[in-house]
């Protein structure tokens, strides 16, 4: 579901940046703290403004607990984009696969229309930064493609997907063309478009010769 702009604020009302004081702070706020800090920055001004020195001083942390916590100011980043998403790209459940597909693919594409931009920067700091790439892959790219496919694997089940389909692959067609449209715009990734890939996928997309390759190449070798 879309959160609402007052359910944002309310988020970030939860994470004032901490004062200095006496007495040692609870790790939680500190983390609370320190994510909505580097979200405020990746959001506002790119993936380059999220440093330890930005985000400690926004955030009102010691620099040295966050080197202590995050491998690289990358996998900070990744976390606060990870932490402010994470409710939005829930995958639902109700029995009807093709339905559930098109509202997660809908959240999917209206994340993007808010966060696009710092999403590919995210992936593109990752083919640079070690510690960035190992974080999207674990965090992020695996447990979303288990979640799909054990979606998926439920539907098949119920005969709505039929066997012998590659799960891996379906995951690959749908968020694929999403994330191609995000990071190749030369065509826009819109909610119309998340429809056609899912309606391409349970129409299928082989025409009347589809299923006799064999004849299709025969008639192609003796033709001329």
């Amino acid at each position: 579901m879309k959160p609402t702009d007052d359910a944002k604020a309310s988020d970030a009302q939860k994470a004032p940046p901490l004062k200095p004081g006496r007495g040692r702070r609870r790790a939680e706020d500190v983390r609370r703290a320190t994510l909505a800090a580097a979200a405020e920055l990746l959001f506002g001004e790119g993936v380059r403004a999220v440093t330890f020195d930005k985000v400690a001083a926004r955030a009102g942390v010691s620099k040295m607990t966050l080197y202590k916590w995050w491998a690289s100011p990358g996998s900070l980043a990744f976390e606060a984009y990870f932490d402010e998403v994470e409710d939005a790209l829930a995958f639902p459940a109700t029995g009807d696969v093709r339905a559930d597909l098109t509202a997660q693919l809908h959240a999917f594409v209206a994340l993007m229309e808010r966060h696009g931009g710092a999403v590919a920067e995210i992936i593109g700091a990752a083919q640079s930064d070690r510690e960035l790439a190992s974080a999207l892959e674990e965090q992020y790219v695996r447990p979303r493609r288990r979640l799909a496919v054990e979606r998926l694997t439920v539907a098949r089940q119920a005969g709505q997907i039929r066997d012998g389909v590659d799960l891996e692959t379906l995951v690959d067609q749908l968020w694929g063309a999403c994330y191609h449209r995000l990071l190749m715009p030369a065509e826009p990734l819109t909610a119309a478009f998340a429809d056609k890939l899912v309606a391409n996928l349970f129409a299928g997309i082989a025409g009347p010769a589809g299923d006799t390759p064999a004849v299709a190449a025969t008639t192609a070798g003796t033709s001329g």
